[in-house]
């Protein structure tokens, strides 16, 4: 299975990273402005280590440009906590899509790293679509380093 990692180390102290980057508003504001992931409301309001795990949760529009839809994404949790979340989910596109978003404490910030595996439906999309995922994640970690700063940088 195709797979990937990014990480980005933020000023950003740990209990703050937890706060800031596991909400569905922070998901959504990495993504944009190309994508946006649609959610029912009470799971957009809840911070991710409120959510249940172990269960399928709802189904999110894969939207481009916040308007087209792209795919019907399966979400599920398999852990969720302050240090991260592991997400295993499927797709229209994608047999499997795996995600562990790890938060570390470091000196003078916190690790973020993104890891993900992936497999679609149709095997010969794996690699049309595996450098855009890689350009997805690429964007977001650019937007962290953009408003977290990075450790030894001054924050905007």
């Amino acid at each position: 299975m195709p797979g990937f990692v990014f990480s980005s180390t933020l000023a950003l102290p740990p209990a703050e990273a937890s706060a800031q980057l596991l909400r569905p508003a922070a998901v959504n504001a990495e993504l944009g402005p190309w994508l946006r992931m649609t959610m029912p409301a009470p799971w957009g309001e809840r911070p991710l280590p409120a959510w249940p795990v172990g269960r399928p949760l709802f189904r999110s529009v894969i939207l481009l440009l916040g308007v087209l839809p792209l795919d019907l994404h399966h979400f599920r949790l398999e852990a969720t906590g302050e240090a991260g979340f592991y997400e295993r989910s499927s797709s229209l596109v994608m047999r499997s899509w795996r995600h562990k978003r790890l938060l570390r404490a470091v000196p003078g910030g916190t690790l973020v790293e993104d890891r993900v595996v992936f497999a679609c439906r149709l095997p010969v999309l794996g690699s049309l679509l595996a450098p855009v995922y890689r350009a997805v994640f690429r964007h977001r970690h650019r937007c962290l380093r953009r408003w977290y700063a990075q450790v030894g940088e001054q924050a905007p």
